[in-house]
């Protein structure tokens, strides 16, 4: 791209304007300096798969203490690279936000690297559907989360964590045969993003989750096992998931 000067016009050297770094440069490079440490660069990349961690699980990673890596996820934290949920008695860890993940893989691209993916531990029929309190979780409720969130029914609402729903959110769980004010009247959280432990991805908790689960029971989408917390998905769930929420199992 060319730059014109207008013709006369002279150009000066400003020393304090030069040669002193602009605010965001320093910015920058601090930034730069909190993903340059190994430890926390493994970390950071552990996490760029969109799946939440614990401290202890990331400092196995970067293979240094629990001590340490609750130093480095503080500067991660500082620096606006990690956020942290806290879910009853557990933290997890993710990145803040899909812009972090965009600057991990643009410097994995010039790094000419690549990355192993997550494999889950989790038990087969637990992974793919099951209930996590009164809710639906595993890759079943993290995918109707993922698409209720695309559709734009849901929203976040003042906290990280809190879901509100949208015009056309309240519209469409009325049109499943959720009643939205009587789920706001229970006294409860409304809509949360609940860390599912198979996934390492939200699914949708609070009383909307609850309601949706006993949506899913009622209209035999799901069936629940007597024995465990499993749940095994209908052939006429999928085929209603699929029309109804273009969820695709």
């Amino acid at each position: 791209m060319s730059h014109t000067i207008a013709a006369g016009a002279r150009q000066r050297f400003v020393y304090h304007q030069s040669v002193n770094a602009p605010v965001g440069d320093a910015a920058v490079a601090d930034i730069a300096a909190a993903i340059g440490d190994t430890s926390r660069a493994r970390m950071l990349y552990c996490l760029a798969d969109g799946r939440a961690r614990t401290s202890t699980e990331l400092a196995l990673v970067a293979g240094v203490t629990p001590s340490t890596a609750s130093v480095h996820l503080q500067r991660l934290k500082e620096r606006r690279l990690v956020k942290l949920l806290a879910q009853g008695k557990h933290r997890y860890y993710s990145l803040d936000g899909p812009h972090v993940a965009d600057v991990l893989e643009s410097l994995s691209v010039l790094a000419g690297g690549s990355r192993s993916a997550f494999v889950p531990t989790t038990p087969i029929r637990l992974r793919t559907a099951r209930t996590c309190y009164d809710h639906i979780a595993g890759a079943l409720g993290v995918a109707i989360h993922d698409r209720l969130r695309s559709l734009g029914w849901l929203s976040m609402a003042a906290r990280d964590d809190e879901y509100e729903l949208s015009r056309s959110g309240e519209r469409g769980f009325e049109s499943l045969g959720i009643d939205v004010d009587a789920v706001r009247a229970l006294r409860r959280r409304f809509a949360f993003a609940c860390v599912d432990w198979s996934e390492r991805r939200p699914h949708v908790g609070g009383a909307l989750g609850a309601a949706l689960l006993t949506l899913a029971l009622r209209k035999r989408w799901v069936s629940q096992d007597l024995d465990s917390r499993a749940l095994s998905t209908t052939a006429a769930g999928r085929r209603d998931l699929s029309v109804r929420l273009g969820v695709q199992l």
